[in-house]
């Protein structure tokens, strides 16, 4: 038996005196059913804040609620995952051998599906010991010097649980955010080159939260809990719902605050709603980054030949021969769920398949394949999001497939060529994903969300492109990171991007060389949050359940204006206002900035870009228009003033994807922006 240090004998005691607290609280409201705690507890959250999960009746959870000391009582929800070429395509070369050790040093805490360790993206070869900090605990697993810690949560338990991943989200992801190099890699001969992450020198712990796609609340509060008290310097979250949540009742938004807190960054995905009518981005806590999906310039694309020589291009990605002069055929109904279709030979021919009875869920060709027909063309709502074909296949959009219909129906033998995926260039890129969920941030309109996009469409390999900023400033806070990197951004306002599509990628595309160097940031504390839900109207009980003390309390001052009851005098590298339709309007932006750049001494202008029918109908105004710094860490303020008339049409308004630009003194590298 190993005797623990006192330092951790004083910590364990007190984590046992916490969850002694819990059981005893949890006793004095269950009903006579002859339950204990220990029966109905499933987790004690005590690490990095206080509270825990238990299965309670309405009953219970009332008279809980009721009790003093008790900040929040709220149900566990569940929710669901979200999810080579793209680091080249971003500008950002692999990184140099002296830089390794620095990215050593970062840590990136994975909640989601668990990871396959046994991929060559996380061997720990030439990785060095552990940093001194890290209280690592690696469960029914082993860990190395890449993959340091592992856990799993179930319905709040943890006994017993594998962090192993099954499904591969969780190993894409962990890859993505900080896989090795791995060389020759390709998919089945499509985008061969060299498969690696933003900072492949970084360390990697697992927290396996989701089990076939179900996330629940009370694993993902107790993976941000150990996170946390772990040691992370960053979090990945690619778990969202349909719709937003107030914070006070979203795990997410509690965790990531705790997280912020302790000066821990997250990354979290806006959600994959973008083409469900009504639904818009998830994560839109100000205090976590929200990573759009956008696509970069390779593109996988599938081709069907008809018999009267009209090509279709599709999506999918299958690797199969080329299917020639195949008969097309219409299953009774038009679907192709493996049940539907089961009696039925389909041998040698292509289905034409429209959306399963579960809309919710793509056409896998598992039943056209289950059916022994030789091909399938399926009718995808997401021609982007692409999927593999366990035969030759392609997915179409609803006019493609109405095409198809429309030369089947006119002929008594209707053909079709299904040629292999081709790996092509799109010179349009970056574009928006279909999928990725749009603003407006429904619970804090002043706050743009999602903050910025990058690659999620095509991926060999959730996003963690702070990791990258973190590596090199380790003192800086979440919100100075989350700075760096949206002012940086790549403006995405091009004609592909029009219209409701610029509410999907935020500031723009992540530049995560520029990020490094953004020359001014926007930082902002615990007290600038709890003040911002202070203005828009949360009680001492509401901002207890997001910042887990009794003891936060708003001001008694109750006067607010537009900008600030919406969010908008948050300290936000972005800006944005909820007007009246058809009406006058004057909002007003202040902020401050801290000059971070390499040069002491540094000008900045600002320079108002908008387009001629918005400058029709509003003004701009940035007070000062100068702003000059003398020293290094120096903060400097300014107000940027909108007033006009609020559009009164549809679509996103006059202030979507316009931009407030800072200019650099002469002789000094290209840095960051305001946008709005």
């Amino acid at each position: 038996m190993e005797a623990r240090a006192p330092a951790e004998l004083e910590e364990a005691e007190g984590f046992a005196a916490v969850e002694l607290a819990h059981h005893d609280l949890l006793n004095q409201v269950l009903d006579d059913d002859g339950s204990t705690a220990s029966d109905r507890i499933l987790r004690s959250y005590k690490r990095s804040f206080n509270g825990f999960a238990a299965r309670l009746t309405e009953q219970e959870a009332d008279k809980l609620s009721s009790m003093d000391g008790i900040v929040s009582v709220f149900p566990s929800r569940t929710h669901k995952l979200l999810t080579t070429r793209s680091w080249d395509f971003l500008g950002l070369p692999q990184t140099p051998p002296e830089e390794l050790p620095l990215e050593g040093d970062v840590i990136i805490g994975m909640l989601d599906g668990g990871i396959w360790p046994d991929s060559p993206s996380f061997s720990d070869d030439g990785f060095g010991p552990l940093p001194s900090r890290w209280k690592d605990v690696c469960q029914n697993f082993t860990c190395n010097n890449k993959i340091i810690g592992a856990r799993a949560y179930n319905q709040g338990s943890s006994t017993g649980l594998s962090p192993l991943n099954e499904d591969g989200h969780g190993s894409h992801t962990a890859s993505t955010a900080a896989g090795r190099a791995v060389g020759d890699v390709s998919f089945g001969g499509l985008a061969a080159g060299t498969a690696r992450s933003a900072v492949p020198g970084a360390r990697l712990a697992v927290y396996k939260v989701c089990w076939e796609d179900d996330c629940a609340d009370a694993d993902v509060l107790a993976a941000f809990d150990d996170a946390i008290a772990d040691g992370v310097d960053v979090i990945s979250y690619s778990v969202g719902t349909l719709f937003p949540l107030r914070y006070f009742r979203d795990a997410a938004a509690i965790g990531s605050f705790h997280a912020m807190r302790r000066g821990v960054v997250t990354s979290a995905s806006p959600g994959n709603s973008g083409l469900r009518r009504g639904f818009h981005v998830s994560n839109v806590a100000p205090w976590m980054l929200s990573v759009a999906a956008s696509s970069m310039d390779r593109r996988f694309v599938d081709r069907i030949v008809l018999g009267n020589g009209d090509t279709i291009v599709g999506t999918y990605i299958y690797t199969f021969p080329t299917l020639k002069n195949a008969p097309l055929v219409f299953p009774t109904g038009g679907s192709c769920d493996p049940g539907d279709l089961a009696g039925v030979s389909y041998e040698g021919k292509i289905l034409l398949c429209r959306l399963p009875k579960n809309k919710t869920d793509p056409n896998d060709g598992s039943g056209p394949l289950s059916a022994g027909a030789a091909g399938a063309v399926v009718l995808e709502e997401a021609p982007d999001a692409h999927f593999t074909m366990p035969l030759p296949g392609l997915a179409v959009t609803r006019d493609q497939f109405d095409e198809i219909m429309a030369y089947v129906n006119s002929t008594s033998n209707p053909v079709g060529t299904i040629e292999s995926t081709e790996a092509t260039v799109d010179p349009q890129a970056p574009v928006a994903a279909s999928f990725s969920s749009p603003g407006p941030n429904l619970i804090t309109p002043g706050i743009l969300k999602p903050d910025l996009s990058a690659p999620g469409i095509d991926i060999i390999a959730a996003w963690s492109p702070v990791s990258y900023v973190k590596s090199f400033h380790r003192g800086w806070s979440p919100a100075m990171i989350m700075s760096a990197l949206i002012t940086t951004a790549t403006p995405m306002n091009t004609p592909a991007n029009s219209g409701w599509t610029a509410l999907k990628y935020g500031a723009g595309q992540l530049s995560p060389e520029k990020a490094r160097d953004p020359g001014l940031v926007y930082d902002a504390s615990e007290g600038d949050y709890v003040a911002m839900l202070c203005e828009q109207g949360y009680n001492a009980t509401q901002l207890a359940l997001v910042t887990g003390s009794n003891a936060t309390a708003c001001d008694a001052d109750g006067s607010r204006s537009p900008a600030s009851s919406s969010g908008g005098d948050l300290n936000y590298p972005t800006m944005a206002a909820r007007v009246e339709p058809g009406k006058n309007f004057t909002v007003r932006f202040p902020r401050t900035v801290t000059n971070v750049g390499a040069a002491a001494s540094a000008a900045y202008d600002a320079k108002v870009l908008v387009s001629a029918e918005a400058a029709k109908d509003l003004a701009v105004d940035v007070s000062p228009s100068k702003l000059e710094f003398t020293t290094q860490n120096q903060k400097a303020s300014f107000t940027v003033t909108v007033s006009g008339v609020a559009p009164s049409g549809g679509g996103p308004g006059p202030l979507g994807g316009r931009r407030v630009v800072q200019r650099r003194a002469p002789g000094e590298e290209p840095g960051g922006g305001v946008h709005s």
